[in-house]
């Protein structure tokens, strides 16, 4: 096969157990999350993973296809490479579970990115920031890239540093300064990361084998590790935007959108 798409569920979480059944418009979320990857024209096979009894009826109630997976798995990705080991691939897509507005085409452009450059080992997708309220909210992962759209770092810090009159500034003083200005989103090089991403199956298990890494460690970014041992993250820029939901009040913002 080309291309699979696999969404890792996983029913505890440190903020908000068992979301991933949370109920928006009369749908567990991971319903909307399967529904909107179904509508991807490349990929050829769609899995949940989880550790969950109670995920793996809910996901036979709305007809999708689930694998059992270990509970001692200490991330999503992991869970993903035990479902892909025994799966003759090339392509495999990592579909966040708490993403309810993923859009198909985000999942179509990572893909092909991979499968048209035999060199990208990974893909992710980034979006341009349009608000001071996104790019100083440290839940929402920033990032920087390159000329040829490769990322160089990711932060829950509003990066780049803008450097005023000369002086250097604290984050507090960063915060003061945009509450104070405009904030002109056409002009700035400032994009928020959607946490979507593909890789080649051979980089996936390289990738999981690789020691969590200082960096990683540091600002809870699992991609930071592929970063700081030399391989590229390729970033597809998207017009859509999503809601990642961590707390029952981006429930309701997800149906806010949904409902319009």
């Amino acid at each position: 096969m080309k291309a699979i798409g696999v969404i890792p569920a996983r029913w505890k979480s440190s903020r908000f157990e068992g979301k991933i059944l949370a109920n928006i418009m009369g749908k567990p979320m991971l319903q909307h999350v399967w529904e909107r990857a179904k509508e991807s024209k490349i990929l050829e096979d769609l899995i949940i993973a989880t550790d969950s009894e109670e995920v793996m009826k809910a996901v036979e109630g709305f007809g999708g296809k689930s694998v059992y997976t270990s509970k001692d798995q200490p991330s999503g990705t992991d869970r993903i490479t035990e479902v892909v080991n025994p799966i003759d691939v090339e392509v495999v897509v990592n579909i966040q579970g708490d993403e309810p507005l993923i859009h198909h085409t985000m999942i179509d452009s990572l893909a092909n990115a991979l499968l048209e450059d035999k060199k990208i080992p990974m893909a992710t997708v980034i979006k341009k920031i349009r608000s001071k309220e996104e790019l100083l909210n440290p839940n929402v992962v920033k990032v920087v890239i390159d000329k040829e759209s490769c990322a160089l770092y990711f932060s829950r810090s509003p990066i780049p540093h803008y450097r005023t009159g000369g002086e250097h500034h604290s984050i507090l003083d960063i915060q003061s300064w945009f509450s104070a200005h405009s904030f002109e989103p056409e002009s700035q090089c400032y994009y928020k990361h959607i946490g979507i991403y593909a890789y080649t199956k051979d980089f996936l298990f390289t990738y999981t084998n690789l020691p969590k890494s200082s960096l990683e460690e540091i600002e809870k970014l699992e991609q930071l590790r592929a970063l700081e041992n030399g391989y590229k993250i390729k970033t597809i820029e998207t017009e859509f935007d999503t809601i990642g939901v961590d707390t029952p009040e981006d429930l309701k913002k997800v149906e806010e959108v949904l409902k319009k």
